[in-house]
């Protein structure tokens, strides 16, 4: 990849995970905004490269870069670029591989060696206003209200997901053991959601079949209503943006319906909403018990655990139908 005498280039690093690219939706804007001659270079995991064309043009160009493990060097095509914006991470790993590229100008959280004029890290910050407070220190708007999408247009072949539309999704999976509900009570909310005359879809990740197979088997859901393991992420952003409702615990899935303002019932564990939770909107409710954790812990955390089925299942019927809330609230509860 080589860039053009006439267009400047600015790389921009987030290549983490699905949430991770949502939230920073509202900066991507904003750089794109600040930028508007520049050609921007998102780094990012290539599963979710079909995600950026839901971004009202913010990405000129994607490469595949993941490093949800571990920071390694970015592609040496790179180097040279005007500007580097780190949207990955505080430092120091993150701002070394874009300073490696030997940008005129990086974008960062302070760092004595790499960013001493950026702004210092804040840790009880909410992710989508994380990134924008670092652009506007650097004279560049961005509202990390600016979240919402588009919704995407499926393609022919794959799984067909407009056949669920207005179903409830329950996503029973997260990235960490401690950021899942039990198999029971999910299986619980299905029921529920059935009984109230509403079809449900079970979706997951590639490796969380059975986990979706076990609620579903549960909850009496058909087996054809199961498709973790079975979308892209264009689809499973399609399911979502045409769903009625969607009830998950802190996971991806959960920012995809902020971003489609499809309602929303969010299970939070170890982590508090005040970091990752959907907007403060009637349309969607945060439950959290008010008790923070190991998001990482290989057992649910004690602080999920305490939700309970009827916590849920009374959040899911005080959700309005889809459509513009009227005064925003918030909807959590402690």
């Amino acid at each position: 990849m080589s860039g053009t005498a006439a267009r400047p280039r600015l790389v921009v690093l987030r290549a983490l995970g699905l949430g991770d690219l949502l939230t920073a939706v509202p900066a991507l804007r904003g750089l794109r905004a600040g930028f508007p001659d520049h050609e921007i270079v998102l780094a990012l995991p290539s599963a979710l490269a079909p995600l950026a064309d839901l971004l009202d043009d913010a990405v000129d160009t994607v490469v595949d870069v993941d490093f949800r493990h571990a920071v390694g060097a970015l592609p040496g095509d790179l180097a040279g670029p005007d500007v580097a914006a780190n949207l990955h991470g505080r430092g120091p790993q993150s701002h070394a591989a874009l300073a490696a590229l030997a940008p005129r100008h990086l974008l960062a959280f302070a760092d004595p060696d790499h960013a001493p004029d950026g702004p210092a890290w804040q840790d009880e910050e909410h992710e989508r206003d994380r990134w924008c407070r670092l652009l506007t220190h650097h004279g560049i708007a961005a509202d990390p209200d600016d979240l919402l999408l588009a919704p995407p247009l499926q393609a022919a072949g794959g799984t067909d997901v407009a056949r669920f539309a207005g179903a409830t999704v329950i996503h029973p999976g997260a990235a960490s053991v401690a950021r899942r509900w039990p198999v029971d009570r999910w299986a619980a909310v299905a029921r529920h959601q059935r009984e109230q005359g509403r079809r449900v879809v079970v979706t997951g990740g590639p490796d969380e079949g059975g986990l979706a197979d076990a609620v579903a088997r549960f909850a009496g859901v058909d087996a054809g209503d199961v498709v973790a393991g079975r979308t892209s992420v264009v689809e499973l952003a399609a399911l979502v943006a045409d769903a009625a409702r969607v009830v998950c615990g802190d996971t991806g899935v959960a920012h995809l319906a902020s971003a489609f303002a499809t309602p929303s019932v969010v299970l939070f564990g170890p982590t508090p909403p005040v970091r990752w939770g959907p907007p403060t909107s009637r349309r969607h409710v945060a439950l959290w018990a008010g008790r923070a954790g190991d998001p990482h812990g290989s057992a649910p955390d004690p602080g999920l655990l305490s939700l309970e089925i009827d916590d849920v299942t009374a959040a899911l019927d005080g959700l309005p139908d889809r459509e513009p809330a009227d005064d925003p609230v918030d909807a959590s509860i402690s």
